[in-house]
């Protein structure tokens, strides 16, 4: 069947596939529901409001709302983010975004 320093390709077959006529095109991914782009960024509001929570560079947060506390930091010269205050703003009404992390802690 085979000699000796031949080829494999002497004893076995090539076979080539057949090119397809057509690419496949790409479908296009099917976006996000409106509500899983609102959870998402919800999560990422509050996640931003927690990070301000926890960063005592800004005083302590207990016992006062964000805003109210964004606002005393401001005022001392503490420069607490811009973008905390216009999402505080935004969503004043939201007792999950108004108060701080601690806020469901007895003092």
């Amino acid at each position: 069947m085979t000699t000796k320093g031949g080829l494999i390709t002497d004893s076995f077959k090539v076979v080539k596939k057949a090119k397809r006529a057509t690419k496949l095109k790409k479908r296009p991914r099917p976006s996000p529901p409106r509500e899983a782009v609102r959870a998402s960024v919800r999560e990422e509001e509050l996640h931003k409001l927690k990070q301000f929570d926890l960063d005592w560079r800004f005083g302590p947060c207990t016992g006062i709302s964000r805003l109210h506390r964004w606002e005393r930091a401001k005022l001392h010269g503490l420069n607490p983010p811009e973008e905390i205050r216009e999402l505080l703003q935004k969503t004043h009404t939201e007792p999950e975004y108004n108060q701080s992390l601690w806020s469901d802690f007895p003092l």
